[in-house]
């Protein structure tokens, strides 16, 4: 059964860093892309940063310079480590395979 679970999200004042994990199981996660998609109400749905299995990194303009991607093939985890945070950065991020299996989310809201 796949699994992917979020964690790091919070409120963060503008300028701030939040580091976001995704823990992921029940499939062999070095042989997958796994992307970050953030959702907010009033843009829909946002591709932020993908991660290829050989470690290949690709990123929105909108993020590109402050946001980084990561994996741990041997932990089984994603990260997205986020600086210089904006309130238009303010959604609920998602761990995704591409075309298959979404996580539940974690909130990220920047706002003083």
């Amino acid at each position: 059964q796949v699994r992917l679970v979020e964690s790091g999200g919070g409120l963060v004042q503008p300028g701030g860093s939040l580091r976001l994990s995704c823990a992921a199981s029940g499939f062999t996660f070095s042989n997958y892309y796994i992307d970050w998609v953030r959702q907010t109400p009033g843009k829909g749905l946002e591709w932020v940063s993908s991660t290829a299995p050989g470690g290949d990194t690709t990123y929105a303009t909108s993020v590109k310079g402050r946001f980084t991607i990561s994996r741990d093939n041997a932990k089984n985890v994603l990260y997205l480590q986020m600086n210089t945070l904006k309130p238009e950065d303010t959604a609920l991020y998602y761990c995704v395979i591409p075309l298959s299996y979404w996580g539940q989310g974690t909130q990220v809201t920047v706002s003083s």
